[in-house]
């Protein structure tokens, strides 16, 4: 009885060896990305382009392109929150500062950058295959989603917007922040006669 069974698993032992090294492949290439921040949402911009131009030379995949935008927005809002929202659940850990007589505390994104920009990858990219399969392509008139999607954005954008107003945060940083001191001080006492 100890044959039943076993030419399954040795002929499977390959295929797993095989995606199992396919995938630490695939997570070294992607480590290898992270510090790159710029060139990756470059790549993005340019991989939205290529889709924005399949979807207008086909003319079609409308409701597809509307799933996508719909999904792009979810992330953002992900993007943009903090990971405790100070309005639900009160914590222990870090919270944002209320008043400006509380002390700082860093922004901790509900969705990190680099996953944000990994989502709208993979999203892309799927979307971009579906263009290729004829059963995707629902007609609908394109300007009522366009219309509906651009009412959503703005009110999704504005709820967000006066989240962040009451709770005083912002969620972007634009480089380490540099201490710009007294320079007089300091000149005046390096440059003693002794």
């Amino acid at each position: 009885m100890e044959g039943v069974g076993g030419d399954g698993v040795a002929a499977s032992a390959p295929l797993n060896q095989w995606r199992h090294d396919a995938s630490r492949l695939f997570q070294f290439y992607l480590d290898k990305t992270t510090p790159h921040a710029v060139y990756r949402w470059i790549g993005i911009a340019v991989l939205a382009s290529i889709y924005a131009l399949r979807v207008y030379y086909v003319q079609g995949f409308y409701i597809i392109t509307y799933g996508l935008g719909i999904y792009i927005l979810n992330l953002l809002i992900g993007f943009l929150s903090p990971l405790v929202d100070p309005e639900m659940e009160p914590s222990d850990g870090p919270l944002l500062p209320t008043k400006g007589s509380d002390e700082f505390k860093p922004f901790i994104r509900r969705l990190p950058e680099f996953k944000f920009w990994y989502s709208i990858t993979k999203a892309f990219c799927i979307a971009f295959v579906m263009t290729f399969f004829s059963m995707f392509d629902v007609p609908v008139f394109w300007p009522i989603l366009l219309c509906y999607w651009i009412v959503l954005f703005v009110l999704t954008m504005k709820r967000q917007i006066v989240h962040m107003i009451k709770y005083k945060y912002v969620p972007f940083n634009i480089g380490k922040q540099k201490y710009i001191g007294k320079r007089s001080a300091a000149g005046s006492s390096g440059s003693r006669g002794d």
